[in-house]
């Protein structure tokens, strides 16, 4: 009998082996087979603070589960496949942009190697569309190889590098006092006709309002304002000192190859303000919209499984999660 075991616990290991080795640093969430639209969005997860690391997988969830987009999450991570926001040179799979039809952009101040950069802009000029979400107007960040072909699109560069090109602007300044003042989402009444705003009207996010330049882009469509309140609850009053600014915006960007892809811009968007559920409608919208596709009256963006994401701020991302934790089970 012994015997007999021995080759049958020899397959075993081989099988579990395989799977491991065979395991792709990213995760896919596959829409049931009846409701798959033909969409599929990468979404590009890296940044220290706000947590997209776990943001992106619930709106992945819920992008495919409930309205049949193909979604594939890119992670930070070290070597071994261990999450790390830290890290800002390592986001395997970013080849897998080639062929997206929609990419959501919610890095900050990552240093690709040139070989992954190139995937990144090869699709920027592609004349697809780009969901730029908080931190992303400043997604890089040139200090180890300032003399790469990409180091223009470091927010230090003139113009303020992928920002300044892309949205109109780059890193600008805390608005609201950061951590003590909150953002009210307020739809602009000159586009509150918009596809993206269809069931949207209360918007909130625990994250502050950024500030815009004066040299805002004339050439953008302003979807949300955002108002500083004088504390973190959504009940709390609005800030009247402090003037609304720019929240969510679009704008046509034109590439180096003569195409012109239109970037939907959001200064609100971390795993906490996640917890809003019209600005998780307006993220759907917005996947709906820039794909070509007819926008629901009120999507359905229920959340799938559990969320309770951490709250943001710098290192407090949840230690020893794996890429592959974040699979749908």
């Amino acid at each position: 009998m012994l015997a007999r075991m021995k080759p049958l616990a020899a397959l075993f290991a081989a099988a579990v082996a395989a799977v491991v080795v065979h395991a792709e640093p990213w995760v896919v969430y596959q829409p049931p087979a009846d409701h798959a639209n033909g969409k599929h969005i990468v979404m590009l997860s890296g940044d220290e603070e706000y947590r997209s690391e776990e943001g992106l997988p619930q709106l992945g969830k819920i992008l495919s589960q409930r309205h049949g987009f193909k979604c594939t999450v890119l992670f930070t991570q070290d070597p071994d496949g261990t999450i790390n926001p830290n890290n800002q040179t390592n986001i395997p799979g970013m080849h897998l942009v080639d062929h997206a039809d929609l990419v959501l952009n919610q890095f900050r101040f990552r240093e690709l190697p040139d070989a992954d950069m190139k995937h990144f802009v090869d699709y920027l000029d592609s004349g697809r569309p780009m969901m730029v979400v908080r931190t992303a107007t400043h997604a890089f960040n040139y200090e180890r190889n300032k003399k790469s072909p990409y180091a223009k699109f470091s927010w230090t560069a003139k113009g303020g590098g992928f920002g300044g090109m892309a949205v109109g602007e780059s890193w600008t300044f805390h608005h609201g006092n950061h951590g003590h003042e909150a953002t009210r989402g307020l739809v602009d009444g000159r586009n509150r006709e918009h596809p993206m705003l269809r069931g949207v009207h209360d918007v909130f996010g625990p994250t502050d309002v950024y500030g815009v330049n004066a040299d805002f882009p004339s050439d953008a469509t302003v979807l949300l304002q955002g108002q500083v309140l004088v504390g973190m609850n959504p009940t709390d009053a609005p800030n009247l000192n402090k003037a609304i600014m720019p929240l969510v915006w679009l704008r046509d960007y034109h590439g180096a190859s003569g195409k012109t892809s239109r970037i939907m811009c959001s200064t609100i968007g971390a795993a906490t303000d996640l917890k809003s559920e019209d600005l998780r409608r307006l993220f759907v919208n917005s996947a709906y919209y820039l794909t070509g596709l007819e926008v629901p009256k009120k999507a359905d963006v229920t959340i799938v499984g559990e969320y309770a994401p951490s709250m943001f701020g710098f290192n407090t991302f949840k230690r020893g999660v794996k890429v592959s934790d974040h699979e749908s089970k």
